[in-house]
């Protein structure tokens, strides 16, 4: 049977055969059969491919790694745990932003403790004029979900008005090219904060404030799907998300 995610995945990426051939130093021919015949690569070359085309090894050969290998890489994404957010260092922020290259996500109800933040307002500007794409996702102040997360906390319309704050203090840099903000109104059971391969995760707890919650600290490992399935999250809400000002 064809690969058809490896042949996808060229065509999305403007990549030829001949093209990844020479730059995982295999035959073209070699490449033609990995597609049209469906065979699977050497683990060396799996990995070679996944990484020139900037996609999960297990997504173009999910047959290809056994349940306890994806176990094992998805465990080594864990680079730490945090009991609450508030025990996260500061500077684990910043470094979570400042080393991204090509993409800073951030999907929360109000995040309030980053907007109120300057210094990582003004890094996620200037990342953004450095050509780094950001996306930012607030809860709808207007929603129920919102509305439910205030009483879920005990701070009932508290949570609406802390959102109308972040999306002030964001003022400064909503009208960069590189900066997109959406309003969701999905019921979120951990807020994502993500630089690239590397994300800060912080779960939800019911009837406990985000900040007394515990936090992970993940970074993508190749044959790993635990950053996958988070970052897939991520995009499912964006899609659906309006945004703001429209």
């Amino acid at each position: 049977m064809a690969n058809e995610r490896l042949r996808a995945a060229l065509l999305e990426r403007g990549v030829s055969i001949s093209e990844l051939a020479t730059a995982i130093q295999v035959d073209p021919k070699t490449v033609e059969r990995w597609i049209t015949k469906g065979r699977a690569p050497y683990r060396k070359h799996r990995y070679a491919v996944a990484t020139h085309l900037g996609i999960d090894e297990s997504y173009l050969w999910p047959e290809a790694l056994t349940r306890e290998q994806v176990a094992s890489a998805s465990e080594s994404e864990i680079v730490t745990v945090y009991p609450h957010r508030w025990a996260v260092p500061r500077d684990a922020w910043g470094r979570l932003f400042a080393q991204a290259q090509d993409e800073i996500g951030i999907l929360v109800y109000s995040g309030l403790f980053l907007a109120d933040d300057a210094g990582i307002v003004r890094m996620l500007g200037e990342k953004a004029a450095a050509g780094v794409r950001v996306r930012i996702l607030l809860g709808d102040p207007d929603s129920p979900e919102v509305a439910q997360r205030g009483a879920d906390e005990g701070i009932d319309d508290g949570m609406a008005a802390k959102i109308r704050n972040v999306l002030v203090l964001y003022r400064p840099i909503r009208d960069l090219d590189e900066v997109e903000i959406r309003l969701h109104r999905t019921v979120l059971y951990n807020s994502i904060y993500r630089g690239d391969d590397q994300m800060l995760v912080n779960t939800h707890v019911y009837g406990v404030p985000a900040g007394n919650a515990p936090v992970l600290h993940l970074r993508k490992v190749l044959g790993g799907d635990m950053v996958t399935t988070y970052v897939e999250s991520f995009e499912r809400v964006w899609k659906q998300a309006t945004p703001v000002g429209s």
